[in-house]
């Protein structure tokens, strides 16, 4: 079945939630839970939706897909990581010399309930790109930039014909040495990929010019399936190289044996682990997902211990306004120790900083 029939039966209301997964809510929760909907959209695929196990109020893949009213909490910001100041052009962000970041749709297969870009993603396309020769033509005219990031929303949301004009203009650019997708649909939509013989021919034919990236995004072992794993190995027998992005979030995967089994799960399956991101301190997000430094570290450390070196070559950081931050560890009980794995401004480059945290906090000042 094409993909995008497969998402017009996406589950997107309250009624519809709450029938499918036998909520039993009152009329008054629907009414709150429509409010949520409203201002942050959801949309279930069926295929996610079945990872659910229903009796389970706490169940980890329910609480990825499905809004709480922790979501009205407006405690936090929408812009975590100046990514307003670092837009070049419409749809443009070049924050690192090395890499642009082309916000190429603001659609999504799932919309995940602890998005970062919940100010855009399902909501409006002011920040989308209308014009992508002017992408491309910054992107010429900067040649200090080696790599593009394709994201949104989610890269894999454009139409085949929109990825295939992407990949034939950025393939030609010399400077460039790789490009790289941003998609959860080998998660929430795998058939999008494994099912599409027409993309899987384009990503096939271009990744001979430029080798392709996919960074996609793995929370937890549940959401490693047949399917899931299918889509990898589609991508992979094209020779594309597929790493993983994880967020920490409570009540989620905020437990060492859980975050161990989710990298070695990937790494079974032929996905590199990549980064574990500290949750950002999102609108809406930041009450309900975030866990503190402190404790944070203490699992990282507990989950480390109990893998190879491939499954533990991810690094734990921050995505901060200044730049790519690592969270190396603590140094006694209140002091821990960051670097600066990328930094926005030179004179940050490989800096190493010991901080002092409190034991909630979980994101550190704009002004470090």
């Amino acid at each position: 079945m094409d993909w995008k029939l497969i998402l017009k039966k996406n589950i997107t209301t309250a009624d519809e939630v709450n029938k499918v997964l036998e909520l039993n809510l009152s009329k008054d929760e629907k009414e709150r839970l429509a409010n949520i909907i409203e201002q942050y959209p959801m949309s279930i695929p069926q295929y996610y939706l079945s990872l659910i196990n229903k009796e389970d109020p706490n169940d980890p893949i329910r609480k990825l897909c499905v809004p709480s009213i922790l979501e009205t909490d407006i405690n936090g910001s929408l812009d975590t990581s100046g990514e307003s100041s670092n837009t070049v052009i419409n749809g443009l962000q070049h924050k690192y010399k090395q890499t642009g970041m082309y916000l190429s749709t603001n659609k999504c297969a799932m919309y995940c309930r602890h998005c970062f870009r919940k100010r855009l993603v399902g909501v409006n396309d002011e920040e989308i790109n209308k014009e992508f020769n002017d992408v491309v033509k910054y992107i010429k005219e900067h040649s200090e930039m080696t790599n593009v990031l394709v994201s949104g929303g989610d890269s894999f949301m454009n139409s085949n014909k929109k990825i295939e004009k992407i990949l034939s203009e950025l393939s030609q650019i010399d400077h460039l040495s790789f490009i790289r997708f941003g998609t959860r649909t080998p998660v929430v939509l795998p058939q999008r990929i494994y099912e599409d013989c027409e993309l899987l021919d384009i990503l096939e034919h271009y990744n001979k010019i430029k080798q392709i990236y996919v960074i996609t995004h793995f929370n937890h072992p549940n959401e490693i399936t047949k399917e899931s794993t299918r889509a990898v190995e589609a991508l992979r027998n094209i020779g594309i190289v597929v790493r993983n992005q994880t967020v920490l979030l409570k009540g989620i995967n905020d437990n060492s044996d859980t975050l161990a089994s989710l990298m070695r799960g990937l790494t079974e399956i032929g996905v590199i682990p990549y980064y574990v991101f500290q949750c950002r301190p999102v609108s809406g997000v930041k009450t309900q997902f975030q866990v503190p430094f402190k404790k944070a570290i203490g699992l990282i450390d507990e989950a480390r211990a109990q893998l190879n070196g491939i499954s533990k070559s991810f690094k734990y950081a921050m995505s901060h306004p200044t730049g790519k931050i690592e969270i190396i560890g603590s140094i006694d009980e209140n002091e821990i120790l960051f670097k600066y794995h990328q930094a926005k401004y030179d004179y940050d480059q490989g800096k190493i900083m010991k901080i002092k945290v409190s034991d909630n906090q979980a994101w550190l000042p704009d002004v470090i």
